[in-house]
C-alpha cells in the first residue's frame, strides 16, 4: 500500500516553474532517496509534503488521506533539516522533547519517550548539554531524536549530513539506515550526494530540471540507466559518454571517430545516425584494442583512474594500482559490447534490436 502519493503536482515561483505535472508512488516502509542536482525540485518536493510550500496543482496523499491543503502540524510527518533547526537555549532532553510539551502530553510519558530516543541515539551521556556544547554529529542525532520522538507516519530527511566531515557522514548513515530497519517508518531523504543514495535507498529516484528521470532499485538504475543523463549523474566517476555513429551495417558503431566496435544486435537508429554510447570506467579493458593517449592519471589508493582521449572526447578507466601508466604515452584500449549502453538524440536508452532488423 502507498503511503505517500504525489499526483500531478506541479509548482511554480512566480514565472518559474520548477516542478513539471510530478507522479509518485512510495510504498509503506520503504526508504526512498531522491538524487538531483541544486536546483531540481527535490528539496521542493519535500517541502510540499510536509505542508512548508503549497503546490500550484496536483494532489498529495499521505497514507489515503489528501494533504495538500492541511497545515504542517496536521500531516503526522516530522522533518530533519540540513542546518539541524534545534533551539540553543534548551539542553538536548528540552529539544528532544518540545514537541511533545507543545502536543499536550502528560510528563510522565515524555520523560519516557526522552529516555528511549535518548538510548537508541546513544545521547545519555549529553540529554543536559545545550546544542553549542555538542559536536555535528550530536547534533544531527539530536535533530533525529526530535523527529523520532513524535512517532510519525513519515520521515522527511532534507540534505541531513551535509555539515558534516567525511567520516561522520559515514557514521550518521550507517546510523540513519539502523534506526529504518528498526522503526520501519516510511522515509523520503533528499540528497545530492550519490553514495548516500546508493548505500541508503530502497528505492531510488532520480529527478533533473523538475522532472523525475528515473525510479527504481539502486543497483538496477546504476546497471541500466534510463536516460543520459542519468548515466552521467549516477557513479563516481560517472559513466563515459562518447559521441558515436551507427555504421552501414546498423549492428556497429564507430566512437570517436576511430573505434569500430560490433555489436550482438541492431541499433535502432538508421546507419550514419549520431548517437551517444555510455561506458562506465571499470569497464574499460586495456591491452587489446586502439591504441589512445593518456592524458593524465589520478592515484586513488586502491587504484588508478586513467583518462584516455578518444577523437575529440575525455574518457576514464578504473585500473589496479599495479598498472603503471605514464602521461603522453598510450594504451590500447577496448570497450566490450555487452558493457555498452547507446543513447538516442533525445537523450533516452536504446535497446538494441535483433540483427534481422537492420536488414
Amino acid at each position: 500500500m502507498a503511503e505517500i502519493q504525489f499526483s500531478n503536482i506541479t509548482k511554480s515561483f512566480g514565472a518559474t516553474q520548477v516542478l513539471h505535472s510530478l507522479n509518485l508512488q512510495i510504498e509503506r516502509g520503504a526508504f526512498a532517496v531522491i538524487l538531483g542536482p541544486s536546483g531540481c525540485g527535490k528539496s521542493t518536493l519535500l517541502r510540499l509534503l510536509a505542508g512548508l510550500e503549497r503546490a500550484s496543482g496536483g494532489e498529495i496523499e499521505i497514507a489515503g488521506r489528501r494533504v495538500e491543503t492541511l497545515e504542517p502540524r496536521q500531516r503526522d510527518v516530522a522533518m530533519v533539516f540540513q542546518n539541524y533547526a534545534l533551539y540553543p537555549h534548551m539542553s538536548v532532553a528540552q529539544n528532544l522533547g518540545y514537541s511533545l510539551v507543545v502536543a499536550g502530553v502528560k510528563r510522565a510519558e515524555i520523560d519516557r519517550r526522552v529516555a528511549e530516543v535518548a538510548r537508541t541515539l546513544q545521547l545519555e551521556d549529553y540529554l543536559q548539554r545545550k546544542p553549542g556544547q555538542l559536536s555535528g554529529g550530536q547534533r544531527q542525532r539530536v535533530a533525529m531524536g526530535r523527529a523520532i520522538i513524535r512517532e510519525p507516519k513519515v520521515f522527511l530527511f532534507d540534505e541531513p549530513l551535509s555539515n558534516l566531515d567525511a567520516k561522520l557522514r559515514t557514521q550518521m548513515r550507517l546510523e540513519i539506515k539502523r534506526l529504518h530497519r528498526k522503526q520501519g517508518v516510511t522515509s523520503l531523504f533528499v540528497t545530492h550526494d550519490q553514495i548516500e543514495a546508493m548505500t541508503l535507498a530502497d528505492i531510488l529516484i532520480v529527478m533533473n530540471k523538475g522532472r523525475i528521470e528515473q525510479i527504481g532499485k539502486p543497483a538496477d538504475i546504476y546497471e541500466r540507466p534510463a536516460t543520459a543523463f542519468v548515466a552521467s549523474f549516477l557513479g563516481s566517476p560517472p559513466m563515459n559518454l562518447i559521441p558515436a555513429v551507427v555504421d552501414d551495417s546498423g549492428c556497429g558503431v564507430v566512437l570517436g571517430g576511430e573505434m569500430r566496435i560490433p555489436l550482438g544486435g541492431a541499433v535502432p537508429a538508421a546507419p550514419g545516425s549520431e548517437i551517444v554510447a555510455g561506458i562506465r570506467p571499470e569497464h574499460v579493458q586495456i591491452g587489446r584494442g586502439a591504441n589512445l593517449p593518456v592524458e593524465f592519471v589520478e592515484e586513488l589508493g586502491n587504484g588508478r583512474q586513467v583518462h584516455l582521449r578518444i577523437g575529440q572526447t575525455g574518457m576514464a578507466a578504473l585500473l589496479p594500482a599495479s598498472d603503471k601508466q605514464a602521461v603522453g604515452t598510450t594504451l590500447p584500449v577496448s570497450l566490450p559490447s555487452e558493457h555498452l549502453h547507446f543513447f538516442g538524440s533525445d537523450g533516452r536508452l536504446m535497446e538494441l534490436q535483433p540483427k534481422s532488423a537492420a536488414a
